[in-house]
């Protein structure tokens, strides 16, 4: 499963949205459905928009798993951080990724840790 916590991180990360869009086709499930306390999207066209926003609200910061990832069956859980390359995170939050049948990313539940004022 860190795979699939690179691949998804790589998503939230790719600033192209042509090159963002082959990614969620690659990794996520056509019914991909994304959930945290700010966005709610269902599908790739909903979820490429949302990563877009959060990038262009935060325009030089990147994500990067922030632990060990925990999973087991069809589902892992990971810490990830939101701010400047090699700099401590600004943001910290925690996902559950559900996987579909063929390990795609089918859906995402997302949680806010660390935000700041």
């Amino acid at each position: 499963m860190n795979t699939l916590a690179a691949s998804y991180l790589a998503t939230w990360n790719e600033k192209d949205a042509d090159a963002r869009a082959k990614l969620l086709a690659d990794h996520w499930a056509d019914n991909a459905s994304y959930s945290d306390p700010m966005a709610q999207a269902s599908g790739h066209d909903a979820i490429g928009a949302t990563i877009g926003a959060v990038q262009e609200q935060f325009p030089d910061f990147v994500f990067t798993l922030v632990g060990e990832v925990d999973s087991h069956h069809q589902q892992a859980r990971f810490q990830w951080g939101l701010g400047p390359e090699g700099a401590e995170p600004v943001v910290i939050g925690f996902d559950v990724v559900v996987t579909d049948d063929d390990g795609r990313i089918e859906t995402v539940l997302g949680f806010l840790d660390k935000v700041p004022a």
